[in-house]
């Protein structure tokens, strides 16, 4: 075998910490070596993460406003970076646009290698939920200034979907932006369980349940499912909406929930494995329901798809490139009222959604995540391939 193309890779964020950003590493980390790419990670030292002889963790603190989140020790992750450097990396992967960003630019240019981002997301919708205090048009143009001034500075930047490279050349971006959506372990979403799910949640067989899964944050408009539940609900008294995942907005929208009165149609079921209980949760449901705006992709969706589990989602963003060729795909409307009806219509529609269902897993077939990471091999090799200055 001829030797392996090496990728430093940095992030800000990596599992224990679910988000998007972590399962695509993941995603990539572990399919790019059946491409003879091998991946060394440093990220964040969550004193429970995982060990592994490739996976570098830097000493960081909890972010006051975001406690989900850490921040890396500048000269701990340097020195982590540099004392890595004897094996002579072809490229560098930045994940992320806080100390990840500037240590991976730092290490690239001083050792001549070429260096990348992943734009993961639309940081221009999502500062004023956690800076709530600060003028909402002083955030937008900060994010797009802080973009526009990292990615140019990069060999290359890789989007998850068409609509954010469009915005990344609305902010003025003209580095080489490469369309590279993170791809799914279809196999794994195939096989659950959900009639045991539902009997662990004592859910009933006949119940008509929608799920969410994702991070319960303010910014995926989870509020705006519970207020199409409310108005579901009076429609039929027996639906379930489950919400699966953990963050900074459980407890508010707990109290919503409370406030309008559907606490009995609301289940919040927390974090899952997704290894061993996710897949059950996604099997145990009769569609997928999804109402974020500020999206880049949207992999749960693909998920779900994968289950056989039909999306009624809005097509935004991100999700458009999932959502728009209606394969598996309702697109909702997004006022409450007529989403709920909509949801309400497909949820008494069994034969629709048996449809829906096999169209579902037929796209998600498309987006498999060995072919993203050929994809992605194939660019590091081009950029491998050219001489730093």
């Amino acid at each position: 075998m001829t030797k392996p193309l090496r990728v430093l890779m940095i992030s800000d964020v990596y599992f224990p910490r679910i988000n998007g950003v972590s399962t695509s590493i993941e995603t990539f980390r572990r399919d790019l070596h059946d491409h003879n790419v091998e991946v060394t990670l440093i990220a964040p030292d969550y004193l429970d993460g995982e060990q592994h002889p490739l996976i570098h963790r830097v000493p960081a603190r909890q972010l006051p406003l975001d406690p989900e989140d850490r921040l890396m020790h500048w000269g701990k992750l340097h020195r982590t970076a540099h004392g890595l450097a004897h094996k002579q990396f072809d490229v560098v992967h930045i994940q992320t646009p806080f100390t990840a960003h500037y240590a991976g630019v730092k290490f690239a240019r001083h050792h001549k290698v070429p260096v990348l981002t992943t734009y993961h997301t639309h940081f221009e919708e999502y500062f004023h939920h956690y800076l709530p205090l600060l003028p909402r048009p002083l955030l937008k143009a900060t994010a797009r200034r802080l973009a526009r001034t990292q990615c140019n500075g990069l060999n290359a930047i890789v989007v998850p979907s068409h609509a954010m490279e469009h915005t990344l050349r609305e902010y003025g971006v003209h580095a080489p932006v490469h369309i590279l959506p993170t791809g799914i372990p279809v196999d794994r979403f195939r096989h659950g369980d959900g009639a045991a799910f539902r009997a662990k949640y004592d859910i009933p067989a006949e119940r008509p349940v929608a799920l969410y899964v994702g991070r319960v944050a303010h910014e995926k408009n989870i509020g705006f499912l519970l207020e199409a539940t409310q108005h579901i609900a009076r429609l039929n008294p027996q639906f379930l909406l489950v919400v699966a995942g953990e963050g900074p907005a459980l407890h508010s929208l707990q109290k919503q929930a409370h406030h309008l009165g559907i606490e009995d149609n609301v289940h919040f079921i927390g974090y899952l494995d997704r290894e061993t209980e996710l897949p059950g949760c996604y099997a145990a449901a009769d569609v997928f329901v999804f109402a974020s705006r500020t999206e880049t992709q949207g992999l749960v969706l693909l998920e779900a798809m994968a289950a056989g589990v039909p999306a009624y989602a809005f097509a935004e963003m991100g999700t458009k490139d999932i959502l728009d060729p209606l394969r598996g795909a309702v697109i909702a409307p997004q006022e409450a009222h007529a989403f709920a009806e909509g949801l309400h219509a497909l949820l008494q529609d069994k034969e629709r959604r048996q449809l829906l269902s096999a169209a579902a897993r037929a796209w998600a077939d498309e987006w498999s995540a060995p072919q993203r990471a050929k994809q992605l091999a194939d660019l590091y090799a081009q950029l491998a391939s050219q001489p730093q200055p």
